[in-house]
C-alpha cells in the first residue's frame, strides 16, 4: 500500500485547513470547512480519510472549545480558553498541512490536543 497522496483531492484537504485558519478571522469559514470535509471524505484514499477525519475533529472539538471559553468569560478565564482554542487551532492546522505536504497519512487523526 501507499501512503502518499497523489490526487488532485489532496488540494481540497489543504483548502480545508486553511478555511481553518481563516476561521480565526472570519466567521463560518470553518462551517464550510467542515462541510467539505463531510462531502469529501467518501470518496478519499485511506492517506486523505485521516486528514479529513483529523478536519472533520479538529472542527467539533473547537467548537466544544469556543463553548466553553464563551461559558466562562463571564469569570475572565474563558478569555485564556479562547486563547488557548486559536494556539491549538493554529498548531493543528500547520502540522496537518506539513503531513499532507509531505504526502503522509495524519499520524494521529482522533488525537485532541495538538496531533
Amino acid at each position: 500500500m501507499n501512503d502518499t497522496v497523489s490526487s488532485p483531492s489532496a488540494g481540497t484537504a489543504k483548502i480545508i485547513y486553511i478555511l481553518y485558519l481563516v476561521n480565526v478571522v472570519v466567521p463560518f469559514t470553518g462551517l464550510v470547512g467542515v462541510i467539505m470535509a463531510y462531502l469529501h471524505q467518501q470518496d478519499a484514499d485511506a492517506v486523505l480519510k485521516t486528514h479529513y477525519r483529523f478536519q472533520i475533529r479538529t472542527f467539533w472539538i473547537g467548537l466544544l472549545y469556543t463553548f466553553i471559553g464563551a461559558l466562562l468569560l463571564f469569570i475572565l478565564i474563558g478569555y485564556l480558553v479562547l486563547l488557548f482554542y486559536v494556539v491549538w487551532l493554529i498548531v493543528r492546522c500547520i502540522k496537518g498541512m506539513q503531513a499532507l505536504d509531505k504526502g503522509e497519512a495524519h499520524p494521529k487523526p482522533a488525537s485532541w490536543m495538538f496531533g
